[in-house]
């Protein structure tokens, strides 16, 4: 089972509720959102080669914190676990300042480099993923998005919707990209490891110093 000397590294660092509450903005943050059905957690413990790194809940939108996870002793690569959107059953007001908390960690965050986006393959760009999308245009922020669970269709319409998701984007999205992924199967491993390897500046040739 392949694994990746990087990512399999990763450890728990710290949760925050808010920007204030974030470790020092330094260094190169990867995060990853996406509604709390997509497969968020699954994803990220498959990423890190890690069982329970991300806790996979029954109950959608348990994450309300934004969670970090050091690659290196230093903490100067991390794997940033947003909460979850759309699914939460929080009272109103602790929706609205964890949103807002949210909104501040992807508008001001200077060591965010790019946001990995996870959707469902069976039910993409719903209406809350093309606001997400319009946001991080304005912020020119890249975005790359994994069409998770993609075991659950065939293979001919698991790349038509990849089809037509590349095209929408080309026309629409130019700051995104986009792959099947599936963490059952471990389909497209490869593609989002050189992805996130882009947004480090890692280099997986040479030897780790």
């Amino acid at each position: 089972m392949s694994q990746h000397p990087l990512y399999q590294q990763a450890h728990y660092l710290k949760s925050a509720p808010d920007l204030s509450h974030c470790p020092p903005d330094e260094g190169f943050e990867v995060a990853f959102a996406g509604r709390s059905n997509a497969g968020k957690s699954s994803a990220l413990n498959v990423i890190t080669s890690q069982k329970s790194l991300a806790r996979t809940s029954k109950t959608p939108g348990r994450t309300q914190m934004i969670n970090f996870f050091a690659l290196d002793e230093q903490a100067q690569r991390k794997l940033v676990d947003l909460p979850g959107y759309g699914f939460a059953k929080v009272n109103l007001k602790m929706k609205r300042a964890w949103e807002a908390g949210l909104a501040e960690y992807i508008e001001k965050r200077q060591s965010l480099k790019g946001l990995v986006l996870l959707m469902d393959v069976r039910h993409p760009m719903t209406e809350i993923d093309q606001v997400m999308l319009d946001w991080t245009l304005d912020l020119e922020l890249p975005v790359h998005i994994l069409l998770t669970k993609a075991d659950k269709l065939k293979k001919g319409p698991a790349n038509a919707t990849l089809l037509k998701l590349k095209k929408q984007l080309k026309e629409q999205y130019p700051h995104a990209t986009a792959q099947l992924f599936s963490s059952l199967k471990r389909t497209g491993l490869d593609q989002a490891w050189n992805k996130l390897d882009e947004w480090f500046e890692y280099e997986r040739v040479k030897p780790q110093k």
